[in-house]
């Protein structure tokens, strides 16, 4: 593959918003100082590499970032060599995006890879950019062998991109095991995470940030949650694998503000000038829209759950388990939500009329692992409670009481957020309720963050913590390892699915394989 050729690491410090956001003064934002004079002005850059998303049996869409208005123009071609391509012009690009823009690219074989080049076309037509490439494969459609990466967790607790520890290499890790597809299980961003230049470690070490003005506060403005996903972009692992393997992206809370929920007022948290949460996540909504490759037509509601079918073996449901909770709250006395009605219904209605071989579900948060919000609040879906369903278990009990009714087989759901690795297998023959059919939970994170854990699990779904791989201390830094991802390889002629919990290099601590069951 074609290497790509990003900004130089002068240019994007001196550039300042979105990591380097305004390259130039056609694309300033409020209250910055023009990077004109820094810059060649005699034609357009791509500022933050590619990436492809969304990706169906005939189409994907690939993503990119230039520096001033101008229009995004795709080639794509069967092979690196670019010999025969198809010109694909996609959106012009500006200010009220933040510079991102993004192209469907359809009428695509199934099962097939594709090499694709972005470049960004001035508006009078007379001058480009230098082109940047990736690539990414079509779903299949028939019995294929499918490898699948997820993990979550990006830019945490303090831990920013350290370029004289080599950067953020899981992302590294994670392109060398050539995967077809990654599932991103949230938190994406910490924009509620400030860093600071540097971090004293154990030992006397030091860990030094790369910064941007963005990232010495907490996001409130638009153009301030904007610079939260540019950062990771600065981050050349990051770069390659964006190029390289396209993804489903989720959020969770960080991408807005620490166990956020609809209508909660910020009167605790006197770093925020703007208190109110709707407003904040309003922006933080599309600032993740504008930053990642994610077409909003095929959610189901224009927000963020959808379901994508990929192949005969897997079809992966992605869940927003952010958007539609009630509050976090410490009373269980009551049944509480965390997907919501319409989401809930949608799930195990689309589960049922699914005929693949594996249902994956792509969940933001974990179901058994207790997750507090302080002076006993919940955040997660596990009350900490012995006995039957309260809180938010009750509306996770309809769904697993569903699933079983309608005899859909071979569930397994992947998530990230806690900070560490587990397998967890739920039965009904160790919970407090024995409707629902035995399922596999796989925890994997972080890829860039603190390391924490593990949780406590709670009893009521019959859980039990097959593996755990957590560090010794709250908040590891990613120097000290404790980083993970996790891997499903589905064989497509058995239907065989093995699963491995990665470290940050690639190697498998822990490995399963499962065989699908009859419905």
């Amino acid at each position: 593959m074609t290497e790509l050729s990003p900004p130089s690491r002068r240019v994007l410090f001196k550039a300042g918003l979105a990591g380097a956001g305004a390259l130039a003064a056609g694309l300033l934002l409020p209250g910055q100082v023009s990077a004109a004079p820094l810059l060649r002005r005699d034609r357009p850059i791509l500022t933050h590499g590619v990436q492809s998303g969304d990706v169906t049996t005939g189409s994907g869409v690939v993503w990119s970032r230039a520096d001033r208005p101008s229009r995004l123009v795709v080639e794509i071609a069967r092979d690196e060599s670019f010999r025969h391509t198809r010109r694909v012009v996609g959106p012009v690009v500006s200010p009220a995006t933040g510079g991102t823009g993004k192209v469907r690219v359809a009428g695509l074989p199934p099962g097939t890879e594709i090499h694709y080049r972005v470049t960004a076309e001035a508006l009078d037509g007379r001058t480009r950019s230098e082109p940047l490439t990736g690539r990414f494969a079509t779903a299949p459609i028939g019995r294929r062998n499918t490898r699948i990466l997820w993990s979550g967790d990006v830019v945490g607790q303090s831990w920013g991109i350290d370029t004289s520890r080599g950067g953020m290499t899981i992302f590294a890790a994670m392109a060398d095991r050539r995967p077809d597809l990654f599932l991103h299980s949230g938190d994406t961003v910490y924009a509620d995470g400030p860093l600071s230049e540097t971090v004293t470690l154990p030992g006397g070490r030091t860990w030094r940030n790369v910064m941007t003005p963005e990232k010495s506060k907490v996001a409130e403005t638009l153009d301030e949650y904007r610079g939260q996903h540019a950062y990771n972009r600065l981050d050349e692992h990051f770069r390659r694998f964006s190029a390289e393997v396209p993804a489903y992206v989720q959020w969770d809370d960080h991408e807005v503000v620490n166990n956020w929920y609809p209508g909660e007022i910020l009167n605790d948290r006197p770093e925020y000038t703007e208190k109110r949460v709707d407003v904040l996540a309003a922006r933080a909504f599309q600032a993740f829209h504008e930053w990642h490759p994610i077409d909003r037509r095929e959610a189901v509601d224009g927000r963020v759950y959808r379901n994508f079918r990929y192949g005969a073996r897997a079809e992966v449901f992605v869940l927003d388990m952010r958007t539609y909770r009630d509050a976090n709250t410490s009373d269980q006395t009551k049944p509480g939500h965390i997907l919501g009605d319409r989401q809930a219904r949608w799930f195990v209605d689309a589960l049922g009329r699914s005929t693949a071989t594996w249902k994956i579900v792509q969940a933001d948060m974990p179901i058994g692992l207790v997750v507090p919000d302080g002076a006993g609040a919940i955040e997660a879906v596990a009350n900490g409670l012995p006995g039957a369903p309260g809180g938010r278990e009750t509306e996770l009990h309809w769904v697993l009481r569903e699933i079983a009714r309608r005899r859909i087989r071979n569930v397994v759901w992947l998530t990230a957020d806690v900070h560490y690795t587990a397998a967890h297998h739920y039965s009904p023959d160790r919970a407090a309720v024995g409707d629902f059919h035995p399922f596999w939970e796989f925890v994997s994170g972080p890829l860039n963050a603190g390391a924490f854990g593990p949780n406590k699990l709670d009893p009521t779904f019959g859980p039990e913590a097959v593996f755990v791989h957590a560090p010794p201390a709250a908040n590891t830094s990613p120097a000290d390892g404790y980083q993970h991802f996790g891997e499903l390889n589905i064989d497509g002629a058995s239907g065989a699915l093995s699963v491995d919990l990665r470290d940050a290099t690639g190697a498998s601590l822990w490995s399963k394989t499962l065989q699908p069951e009859r419905r």
